[in-house]
């Protein structure tokens, strides 16, 4: 197979192995975050069409995929054919490492934000708001959540890319 042919095919299971792995990582997190949230049934008021709590659940989605993108690309742009089996699954095992990394990192900063909002709000009873349908709100709560997600990523980024293949190669002599 010449060239384009394989790395067409190396495209395609990168593909395959983004889109698995992120759907696991936004999966995981919401139902982490649920747990986190024990004073709001988000699924109770999401299935009842409380529209506030649907902007909340949209905005957790945006921001955990904000931030995991950098775990998730760490995963797939290692799969390449042309190495070594050894290279190739200890990049992978490197690459699924970072991806845990930044699933902790969103779900600590999702919920350090919330804390933080809460506390700079106390007047306002946010879970109680949102359980109310107030979409005010469930606006401000998204913003803040993707804003912090922004700032996240990078550094999230930064620890992620700092483990590399080679490193642990010579390290280990392999």
């Amino acid at each position: 197979m010449d060239g384009l042919g394989v790395q067409i095919i190396v495209s395609g299971f990168q593909f395959i192995i983004g889109l698995l792995l992120s759907v696991v990582a936004v999966y995981a997190s919401l139902k982490l975050f649920d747990r986190f949230t024990y004073h709001l049934d988000e699924w109770k008021e999401f299935k009842k069409g409380n529209i506030a709590v649907g902007i909340l659940l949209g905005a957790i989605i945006i921001s955990i995929s904000i931030i995991v993108e950098s775990g998730v690309t760490a995963v797939t742009s290692k799969i390449v054919f042309n190495t070594t089996f050894n290279y190739l699954i200890l990049s992978v095992l490197i690459g699924l490492m970072n991806l845990v990394i930044s699933v902790f990192a969103a779900l600590i900063a999702i919920y350090f934000a919330i804390r933080i909002l809460d506390w700079m709000t106390d007047d306002i009873n946010e879970m109680e708001e949102l359980r109310k349908g107030n979409v005010a709100v469930a606006i401000m709560m998204a913003a803040v959540l993707i804003s912090v997600s922004f700032v996240v990523r990078g550094a999230v980024s930064s620890i992620t890319g700092m483990v590399s293949v080679v490193d642990i190669i010579d390290v280990l002599g392999l």
